[in-house]
């Protein structure tokens, strides 16, 4: 079976021990070593919603990155390890309260909303091209700024002993690993996570993952989500036909609907998506419709 003209957005289940490039490497060649993109790293010990662009729809991926997470996780408190997770050797101990729960509820006011957090050393983010984390195994550290992120919503699920499970929606740019630390630290202990699972990712709320198994073993099954699934915050213009074939070309067309600036949808009198475009306001026309990415080989 031929997967040339496949284009969507798959949402994988990302399995545990598998990184995220090696699962997507994985369903490319599902699908006929086709085009593939991931949004959204997780780590091998992380599971959950891995989305995939195939085919044309890797020109939308880079407009999911901003997208707000959730997450459950579970974290081991009274140890603290290097990475953070299961695989650091332990760095720091601490007693355990035995009040924990009521000391974890306490403190989480403090972490909702718009917070600061340092990023890992056991991290790809880079310093003079070098990733953090190949600096953290050399046993390199160096100084790193504090980013801003959000914490929309942050829930205690349970505690057991020494583990505590949570759920949590927040914004890109968010260590999982770095918040149940810094959690532990203000309740008066130190922790690792021991797991976690990425349960949905904006904007596909709601819509079903698929099993890495389930996409090797029968990837024509499988449904796909459309690339304009991915851009739902962008206002749609209709053309008619010629406007649409001029897109197509790459010529700027007089469109807009009501919106007058900035990115949107673009699509033919049929209802097929032909890409993204800029509205631009123009004088003459009123605003005007500039090819951004355009679409190939859609029916």
């Amino acid at each position: 079976m031929s997967f040339a003209s496949t284009c969507g957005i798959l949402l994988l289940d990302k399995p545990l021990g598998l990184s995220s490039n090696s699962a997507m490497q994985r369903v490319r060649h599902a699908f006929g070593r086709i085009k593939a993109g991931h949004t959204g790293s997780l780590d091998p010990l992380a599971t959950g919603v891995l989305p995939i662009c195939l085919g044309e729809a890797t020109k939308v991926a880079g407009y999911l990155l901003d997208g707000d997470k959730e997450y459950e996780f579970t974290m081991h408190c009274g140890t603290r390890t290097a990475t953070g997770d299961l695989e650091g050797e332990v760095v720091e101990q601490a007693p355990v309260p035995p009040d924990l729960a009521a000391r974890l509820r306490s403190v989480l006011p403090a972490f909702t909303g718009s917070i600061r957090q340092v990023p890992p050393m056991y991290s790809a983010l880079k310093r003079n091209g070098e990733p953090l984390y190949r600096l953290a195994r050399q046993g390199i550290e160096v100084e790193r700024a504090s980013r801003e992120i959000t914490i929309h919503r942050l829930e205690l699920l349970e505690v057991s002993d020494a583990k505590a499970s949570f759920r949590v929606r927040c914004s890109k740019g968010t260590y999982v690993r770095t918040l149940a630390e810094d959690v532990a630290g203000a309740a008066g202990t130190c922790a690792h996570l021991v797991a976690l699972r990425r349960t949905a990712v904006a904007p596909f709320e709601g819509q079903p993952v698929h099993p890495l198994e389930s996409v090797l073993a029968a990837p024509a099954r499988i449904p796909l989500l459309q690339a304009d699934a991915a851009l739902p915050h962008l206002p749609s213009v209709r053309l008619p036909l010629e406007a649409a074939a001029r897109l197509r070309m790459g010529q700027k067309v007089a469109g807009g609907g009501e919106a007058r600036q900035g990115l949107a949808r673009a699509y033919g009198p049929g209802g097929e998506f032909l890409g993204i475009a800029e509205i631009q306001p123009d004088s003459r026309q009123g605003a005007v419709l500039k090819p951004v990415r355009l679409f190939n080989n859609l029916a």
